[in-house]
């Protein structure tokens, strides 16, 4: 057996630059600083018709989004020293006038106080957000174990797409377990996100994994799983699911209420719909079995709705078209990684729900 498919965080490089060295840092530095001598320079200019000192406040403010309070103490120093110069060349170089304007220095002087305070507050909140959304990564994983990169007929690769949301996880699962009735795998979606939604994914994965091994046929393991869901989630929850079970070639599909898997064989994309689909689990599904004679080389592609209703100005991500030049040769672990980077450059921005993957390559001759 090969080793297992790892999984990890997708966080940002040990060696990424931060502070000063950061390229956001210095821009937004940069800009607020350039700000400054522009607004000092556009004072002089129209000091006859406009006491402009108040626009001075801008820059620390502006950079109190983006900044650590830190740099924005910074670029407050530098609004106070550009009303320095204002006032001074406006009073003919005379440094005591110059200071005899105390409400411009006290106007400029609150406005780098509120935004020093801004920034440590957004920090403070940054701070927090990371370690919630890295404590949810953790959650998540403990519950999603690596998948055996090979079971019985099949190379198998699973890949967990995260949009980075917040702290807010989806609960998206999957699992593949080889038992004494064939391989048994699972692909679902929770209905809503959270701690809520964590909960009632590993009930389904623990009540997977136990009925998995006990259950002949795969229409009571849906009974099972359906009265775990309803037994633990509130009265508008429910889990979209496929199940998929392989026994001597032929792969039996029991889908309830989930976006249809994708067979790929010989360079032609198709989804594997059955005549009517059952209702998800918690609402009571009638199972109905999709049979499928498989050939070697077919692949199986499983994913939740996050990929199926991924937009770029409005027009989905083309799966079934671009499904054989990503996912229908080389490796399944490539396959997956080529998936997930055309989808991030179809969107072009952060992905709007977390997204589960699945690939599954039939190679009988392997066993």
């Amino acid at each position: 057996m090969r080793a297992p498919l790892q999984r990890s965080p997708r966080t940002a490089p040990a060696d990424q630059p931060t502070g000063w060295m950061s390229p956001s840092v210095r821009s937004v530095f940069t800009v607020s600083f350039v700000t400054v001598v522009v607004l000092v320079a556009l004072q002089l200019a129209v000091r006859d018709q406009l006491h402009a000192v108040p626009w001075l406040a801008l820059p620390p403010l502006v950079a109190s989004a983006f900044l650590v309070w830190r740099w924005v103490l910074v670029v407050g120093l530098a609004s106070f020293a550009g009303t320095f110069v204002y006032l001074w060349i406006l009073n003919d170089f005379d440094v005591l006038t110059a200071f005899d304007h105390p409400v411009d220095f006290l106007m400029v002087g609150a406005a780098v106080a509120i935004a020093v305070a801004v920034a440590m507050v957004r920090e403070h909140d940054d701070a927090r957000l990371r370690r919630l959304t890295q404590l949810a990564l953790v959650v998540q994983q403990a519950i999603l174990r690596p998948i055996d990169s090979r079971l019985g007929p099949f190379d198998i690769a699973a890949r967990y797409v995260s949009a980075r949301s917040g702290a807010e996880i989806g609960g998206d699962l999957y699992e593949a377990l080889d038992t004494r009735y064939g391989v048994r795998m699972i692909i679902g979606d929770v209905r809503g996100k959270g701690l809520d939604a964590v909960r009632l994914s590993s009930t389904v994965l623990g009540s997977f994994r136990h009925v998995a091994f006990e259950r002949a046929d795969q229409r009571c393991m849906v009974n099972d799983l359906d009265h775990a869901v309803a037994r633990n989630a509130d009265d508008e929850d429910f889990v979209t699911a496929i199940l998929l079970q392989e026994r001597g070639g032929t792969l039996e599909i029991v889908n309830c209420g989930h976006p249809p898997p994708m067979l790929v064989r010989d360079g032609v994309a198709s989804y594997l719909e059955p005549e009517s689909m059952a209702p998800p689990l918690g609402l009571g599904p009638a199972a109905r079995e999709l049979t499928v004679r498989l050939q070697p080389g077919d692949r199986i592609f499983l994913y939740t709705d996050g990929l199926a209703e991924a937009r770029q100005d409005g027009d989905f991500f083309p799966i079934k078209d671009r499904a054989w030049s990503l996912i229908g040769h080389g490796n399944v672990g490539d396959g997956l990684a080529s998936l997930e980077t055309a989808l991030r450059r179809w969107v072009g921005g952060p992905l709007t729900d977390d997204i589960a993957l699945m690939l599954l390559d039939y190679r009988p001759e392997s066993d």
